[in-house]
């Protein structure tokens, strides 16, 4: 079922992206979101202040929510939502069951052919050639940190619940992959390798941490099966990024003709 364009509505969807905060100039620190609705078809969520939300309405991947949204003014990409984040609610979950059939009519193994049909978003199956940690430089690390820190500093006229600083990940998680456009490379955002990274090096050290994600990252998910959450960058169209990683036994099996 295609898309109906209307300047605004009320949706269902289920949620798949997750990706780290980042911060911008006009909506401050928020988190990239993507949903497939109960039609099949892709929304992309914004700004969702994930962390200013309620313990309630903190979402994760595969809840079942229900928001209101309008086009956005300021991003022409078909798939995109401004939504109330104030007005969402989480309706339920998909069942590990329900999700192979869920999924199985959303994937895809060309970008080139996604894009050159006006999408901006793709659950890509692709064979993963290769996982790699890359320390980003003092000066990224620095720059990372500042934006959080001055946002942080600035006055909240809007929520009074204080926060705990985000601290960005020192490593840039990256997939090597080859697709039926070809070999491609890019650093995976999703907020769970982040998450993944912190909790294991409180645990076990960061040298422990790295180790067990190289195998958990490159090798276990890569051989047990798994999909890229893909989506284009707001300014250049035509590039590619690691949103998500969506881990299924079951994709493996997945008949895509």
């Amino acid at each position: 079922m295609a898309l109906e364009i209307s300047p605004s509505g009320e949706s269902e969807a289920i949620v798949l992206i997750k990706a780290a905060p980042q911060v911008g100039v006009r909506h401050g620190e928020t988190v990239c979101c993507a949903a497939i609705d109960l039609y099949g078809n892709w929304l992309r969520l914004y700004p969702v202040s994930f962390r200013h939300l309620d313990e309630g309405k903190k979402f994760g991947r595969w809840d079942r929510i229900r928001f209101r949204w309008r086009m956005p003014k300021d991003d022409g990409r078909a798939e995109s939502r401004r939504i109330d984040q104030n007005a969402l609610t989480i309706t339920g979950e998909l069942k590990p069951v329900e999700r192979e059939r869920f999924l199985a009519r959303s994937i895809v193994t060309s970008l080139d052919k996604e894009r050159s049909e006006g999408r901006s978003l793709a659950l890509l199956k692709a064979e993963i050639t290769g996982f790699h940690v890359e320390r980003k430089s003092d000066d990224e690390i620095k720059a990372q940190k500042a934006k959080f820190e001055a946002l942080h500093a600035q006055p909240d006229l809007f929520n009074t619940r204080p926060l705990i600083p985000y601290t960005p990940a020192p490593y840039k998680f990256k997939y090597s992959y080859r697709t039926d456009d070809g070999r491609r490379e890019g650093t995976c955002q999703d907020w769970e390798i982040e998450a993944t990274f912190f909790k294991w090096s409180n645990t076990y050290g960061e040298s422990k941490a790295l180790e067990n994600m190289q195998t958990r990252f490159g090798e276990e998910y890569p051989r047990k099966g798994m999909l890229l959450a893909m989506g284009t960058h707001s300014l250049h169209p035509d590039t590619w990024l690691i949103n998500g990683i969506i881990r299924l036994d079951e994709v493996q099996q997945l008949t895509l003709l």
